[in-house]
């Protein structure tokens, strides 16, 4: 019953506090970029508070200092939970998310992602999409921004294999950026289509950038890297 009631006041919240500061913030579409920015990477540092203190979640994250302290990065992140589409602007200075097109169909929020950069993918654009997607991310990278891509594409359960997609190697080859893994277990606490959000500590590994690793090479050995630590948090 505590972990129902919890999670009633933590989807009260959520969605109350981000739709109104989606309406309230949409005057900013008018502005500067920067400041829609600010105001997204503030949005999600409040969301991602009231996750914590609702839930009783702890966010833990380790191996910050394979992140850049500021300028362009690339990080190919497992992908669990909602979550992990939020809690990015609140990890580095400037996040740019490679995201499915049709989120930018969402009201007021899908403008907010086009208008902030955020990088649009067709999945079933093929070869078209994926030269956009590239020459979007050399722009987010001249910008000095950090690229989260989630390479299987879509969220997955814990302890799930799903298949990788060569687009992050193409990110990588574009924008001259070594891929920075990420492993965590968000899915254990916030899951798909899970009304419940669990109490624990939820783990965001960060590992040190696959540098000087052939191309075709790439795309195995940062599943490998990533999938031998998602070991230890399933």
């Amino acid at each position: 019953m505590v972990l129902i009631l919890r999670s009633l006041l933590f989807n009260i919240l959520f969605f109350g506090v981000a739709g109104s500061c989606a309406v309230l913030g949409s005057p900013l579409l008018l502005g500067p970029k920067r400041l829609q920015r600010r105001y997204m990477r503030n949005l999600a540092r409040l969301l991602v508070w009231i996750m914590e203190k609702t839930c009783g979640i702890e966010v833990r994250v380790s191996g910050r200092e394979h992140l850049p302290s500021e300028g362009a990065a690339l990080i190919a992140s497992k992908h669990q939970s909602a979550f992990d589409t939020l809690v990015w602007f609140a990890l580095v200075p400037d996040v740019t998310y490679v995201m499915k097109q049709e989120l930018f169909r969402i009201p007021i929020y899908g403008a907010f992602a086009r208008r902030a950069g955020m990088i649009g993918v067709d999945r079933e654009g093929g070869a078209k999409a994926m030269r956009q997607m590239m020459r979007e991310a050399q722009v987010s990278a001249s910008e000095g921004r950090q690229i989260v891509i989630f390479p299987e594409g879509t969220r997955t359960t814990a302890g799930e294999l799903n298949q990788w997609h060569p687009g992050v190697v193409a990110l990588a080859s574009a924008t001259k950026l070594p891929i920075i893994p990420v492993a965590t277990n968000s899915g254990k606490f916030w899951a798909r289509h899970h009304f419940i959000k669990r109490p624990g500590v939820l783990a965001i590994n960060i590992l040190p950038p696959l540098r000087d690793v052939p191309r075709d090479q790439l795309l195995a050995r940062l599943e490998a890297v990533i999938e031998a630590e998602q070991r230890k948090l399933d």
